[in-house]
């Protein structure tokens, strides 16, 4: 036994471990969390964080509410994990087209791929693609700098805007649109998007649920956020929550607190300027219009169990813009990646690895996408503990010399640093933490490098 033990701290501190090379896909909250615990699992490996971006952060740069500054100060454990002398970032490269994962497997003992679900779900229904028609995700992507999302077209001379989902996103959007601007300009949204809220005329929101009041998906803290709206009235069609007080009492703790705040919230009357209010039971099955959307055609649904199903009772709602919120799923970056196309998930196997939503599927918050990584990183620990993961690989060296072949401009920590400095510099001049740079090409003139040593 005393052998044993000694074996496996011998053979798990020796300098060997040095060469255990580690390459992560996704430089976001999934990423960063199971770099950190690899740390401590098995101390002395080598780990490389790729990012398609030239910037790391992932879902907490990009997804995270402007007005949210709080959930975005893990960014500080992150710069902390990245300024490791064992972990190095790689910005600027993309799986699937700028390397492969038939090369990460050649190049490192584990592969974990942290890459998240970037795709929003589809109603798939006629009308859906029709002009003010709107991916609440890209909506977000907009408004907080993506690179990919800043040319996405929102029309927001409009006075009624329809929000399908009922989740903590869908709240993000409506939470965004009915905020006065002013309280906007000292956060980190983008200007652009700002100089387009400033013309907003939207006055009314309503947010589309298939399920009842018992069903949403939304928190307790968000809608309570909407209820402290300056100048926004929060209704409830009063035939769908009129009885709910019958129930409270039943309920778990966490939701009973959200089903009472909402009952609460229903019984007051103040009419405000502008107006939040939720419809449940209703599924959308056409979107209406001829070029740009002018309504949605809505079944009524009835609640079996908790399953909704549609009736044949069907209206229109009469709306100017539709921002569609049902939820993300992820993508087969790479042909060779285990992808399970059924959940949008890859499944865990010995030497390639996955974390965040591309392991759970698109539930959870930050919390629990720290919990879903660090199990991650003990099995890879697991793993190399029972010798399983052991071969001799030449890590970043091998990757490196494709991407120099390839002519690709990487970003490193110090690349990173240097965007961030200029970030922050062009923020203050406008009053806020930072403007972010939301072109590609700018970001790799700041902080791009063609040095592969």
């Amino acid at each position: 036994m005393q052998w044993s033990y000694l074996s496996h701290a011998i053979r798990k501190y020796s300098k060997h471990v040095n060469g255990f090379h580690v390459g992560i896909v996704g430089a976001g909250p999934a990423g960063f969390y199971c770099a950190q615990q690899l740390l401590k699992k098995i101390p002395g490996c080598q780990i490389d964080i790729y990012e398609k971006l030239p910037v790391p952060f992932g879902l907490v740069r990009y997804g995270v509410a402007p007005d949210h500054p709080e959930v975005k100060n893990v960014v500080n454990t992150f710069t902390k994990t990245a300024s490791n002398e064992n972990v190095r970032f790689i910005g600027n490269v993309s799986l699937g087209c700028d390397i492969s994962l038939a090369q990460l497997k050649h190049s490192y003992n584990a592969v974990v791929l942290a890459y998240g679900a970037d795709e929003d779900k589809k109603l798939s229904i006629p009308g859906e693609n029709l002009s003010n028609v709107v991916s609440a995700t890209k909506f977000i992507g907009w408004y907080n700098g993506l690179p990919a999302d800043k040319n996405i077209k929102v029309d927001l001379d409009v006075e009624h805007a329809v929000i399908v989902g009922q989740g903590n996103v869908a709240l993000d959007v409506a939470r965004i649109l009915l905020t006065p601007v002013d309280e906007l300009r000292k956060t980190d949204i983008t200007e652009y998007s700002l100089e387009t809220l400033t013309q907003s005329k939207v006055k009314k929101i309503t947010l589309i649920g298939r399920r009842g009041p018992l069903q949403v998906a939304f928190t307790i803290k968000e809608f309570r956020e909407m209820l402290k709206l300056p100048g926004v009235s929060t209704c409830f069609f009063k035939e769908q929550i009129n009885d709910i007080d019958k129930i409270i009492c039943d309920l778990p703790r966490p939701q009973k607190r959200l089903v009472q705040l909402m009952y609460d919230a229903s019984q007051k009357t103040e009419v405000r300027d502008k107006l939040f209010d939720l419809l449940f039971l209703r599924t959308p099955i056409s979107i209406l219009g001829t070029k740009k959307i002018e309504g949605i055609e809505l079944a009524v649904n009835h609640l079996e169990g908790e399953k909704a199903v549609v009736t044949d009772e069907k209206y229109t709602l009469k709306c100017e813009i539709a921002f569609r919120s049902i939820g993300y799923r992820s993508i087969q970056a790479d042909p060779d990646v285990p992808f399970d196309k059924i959940s949008s998930t890859v499944p865990q196997s010995i030497g390639v690895y996955s974390v965040g939503w591309l392991s759970s599927g698109p539930v959870g918050v930050i919390l629990s996408t720290m919990s879903n990584a660090f199990q991650a990183a003990s099995l890879i620990g697991q793993h190399f503990d029972k010798g399983l993961l052991n071969e001799r690989k030449p890590g970043y060296n091998y990757i490196s010399k494709v991407l120099e072949d390839k002519g690709i401009i990487t970003v490193d920590w110090n690349g990173w640093t240097r965007i961030d400095k200029v970030e922050v510099e062009r923020g203050i001049k406008h009053g806020k933490p930072r403007e972010k740079i939301v072109d590609v090409d700018e970001m790799l003139k700041i902080g791009g490098i063609l040095d592969y040593t």
